[in-house]
């Protein structure tokens, strides 16, 4: 099969898909110390640990140089991936520690994938472990910004230790901003995590394997038609699956729940979007159809505007269209 297929990417984060030779380069080590302290391997215990090979990547995101660089690279790689749109994700507050503001991180990214011919849109993440005052300002960026480059808000970090359904009154403030928002749920955390996230007024989730293990969440995410945001690689990694012919991902496709298929990470993970494809077709039968599909369901459920999303998913179709010939 033809892997060249226009992709969409909903949930790929920045900090994790910094390319190793920019990593070495910026901070003045081998690129074989650069992959061994950036790249997870398949050897983790758990998300706690693969959450550590994010540290050095983030010391050298701390300029405004470094920041637009590492941001055209991975548009750049998106382009290379067959991505025809991206929402990519991060914290804006770990690239501060040198003196820039959070402003002036976001409009550095924005920059830096300004210079890339594929829209790339940027999803601000709240992090679990941040304090409420942090958090708030999070998202009253992403109002500042809505419109002008970021399109949501994510919580993101270590949902084993910070329960879903306790960041209520942020995703309240977020509503009545009208700012959209993703949720991290159903990674390390269980169903519970994803039905939180689901009653708080997430549109979609990012990760959900878990959900395959009630009913009663599969019925809930079919019923309002949330879109789980898939990551076959780093969900093996990280211990969530144990491995590839147990990704439920073709489960919940059958079933009518919309996914999509991402890379999380795509240093950390070692990964881009072929690889996931790939992968995915040695366990289920996934035919060019059906992953032209999990892309239009990306697109309907992206945040961006319907015109947008028709221009969008006109592309999928006349490339489906010419391979069907």
């Amino acid at each position: 099969m033809n892997l060249d297929i226009p992709k969409v990417e909903l949930h790929v984060h920045l900090d994790g898909s910094v390319r190793i030779k920019t990593i070495a380069e910026l901070a003045s080590i081998s690129e074989e110390e650069a992959q061994i302290r950036s790249v997870a391997s398949y050897d983790c215990c758990d998300l706690t640990e693969y959450l550590t090979y994010f540290d050095l990547p983030c010391a050298i995101m701390q300029t405004k140089e470094n920041l637009e660089r590492i941001a055209k690279e991975l548009g750049e790689d998106l382009v290379q991936d067959s991505v025809i749109y991206a929402e990519v994700r991060f914290f804006p507050f770990a690239h501060t520690k040198n003196g820039l503001s959070p402003k002036e991180v976001i409009e550095a990214v924005l920059k830096g994938f300004g210079q890339v011919d594929i829209p790339i849109k940027l999803i601000l993440c709240m992090m679990r472990h941040e304090s409420l005052e942090t958090n708030t300002k999070i998202i009253r960026l992403a109002k500042e910004f809505l419109n002008h480059g970021v399109v949501a808000i994510d919580l993101a970090g270590d949902e084993s230790k910070y329960e879903t359904a306790s960041f209520l009154p942020l995703f309240e403030l977020a509503k009545d901003l009208k700012v959209p928002f993703t949720v991290h749920a159903g990674e390390s955390a269980s169903y519970e995590s994803i039905k939180s996230a689901v009653e708080m007024g997430a549109t979609r989730i990012g990760h959900g394997v878990r959900a395959l293990e009630s009913k009663e969440v599969m019925a809930l995410l079919k019923e309002k038609n949330i879109l789980l945001e898939m990551c076959p690689t780093s969900n093996i990694q990280t211990k969530v699956i144990q491995n590839i012919k147990d990704y439920p991902l073709w489960n919940f496709y059958q079933l009518g729940i919309p996914v999509s298929i991402n890379t999380d990470n795509r240093t950390v993970s070692f990964t881009n979007l072929k690889k996931e494809y790939a992968l995915l077709t040695q366990e289920a039968p996934i035919t060019l159809k059906d992953f032209c599909e999990m892309n239009k369901m990306a697109i309907r459920k992206s945040f961006l505007s319907e015109e947008e999303k028709k221009l969008l998913i006109y592309k999928v179709n006349s490339y489906l269209k010419q391979f069907s010939r």
